[in-house]
């Protein structure tokens, strides 16, 4: 089983992140983990972040499982609207997207801000995507549950006091992940 973890706007994988735990528990299980430095994560551009998803998709051991983070999943989902997912992926984790509005609202990551994307798009581009999300991120004031969840019909697990979901609101080691990742079901709740 191979692994591709996609990180966030201004995030250089410091090793108190989720992710960067993840990325390490999941080599010592023995599967072929890619987490990737990201060009540029201060000043991110679309399509130097696009090349890289869709290379690494291509490469990928199969199954690839794909599990963004913050400005990661607004990297998919322009992949999955730009038709650029032309192999699909096992399944994906989606957790603490930015909203539209949020994206927006900063000049360096406006870029990323989500085209319309079909329910069916995602199907066809994955087996089965998750949305994590939180009660409180201040990148997701609406909640991603009401903009990304309801709209595209995913599975969402929204907890509460997490706020972005990264190191700074607690998120180092993250059993719940772990399992959801090594899990043959797709399907179990993402919790604390």
């Amino acid at each position: 089983m191979g692994f591709l973890i996609l990180h966030g706007w201004q995030n250089r994988r410091p090793p108190e992140h989720w992710q960067h735990w993840l990325a390490g528990q999941l080599s010592d299980l023995g599967h072929q983990v890619d987490y990737p430095q990201l060009p540029d994560p201060d000043e991110p551009v679309l399509d130097r972040w696009l090349h890289e998803l869709t290379t690494r998709v291509r490469s990928a051991a199969e199954p690839v499982t794909v599990i963004c983070h913050s400005l990661g999943c607004l990297l998919w989902l322009n992949g999955v609207a730009r038709g650029l997912i032309t192999t699909p992926v096992d399944r994906v984790l989606l957790v603490a997207p930015p909203s539209p509005a949020v994206t927006l609202a900063h000049p360096e990551i406006a870029g990323f801000a989500p085209p319309p994307i079909e329910p069916g798009a995602l199907s066809a581009a994955a087996g089965h995507t998750r949305l994590v999300g939180t009660d409180d991120d201040p990148y997701a004031p609406e909640g991603a549950a009401v903009v990304y969840g309801k709209p595209l019909s995913l599975d969402t697990d929204v907890l509460s006091g997490g706020a972005h979901l990264n190191h700074e609101s607690g998120y180092g080691p993250w059993p719940s992940v772990l399992a959801w990742s090594l899990s043959p079901d797709p399907t179990p709740r993402i919790t604390r």
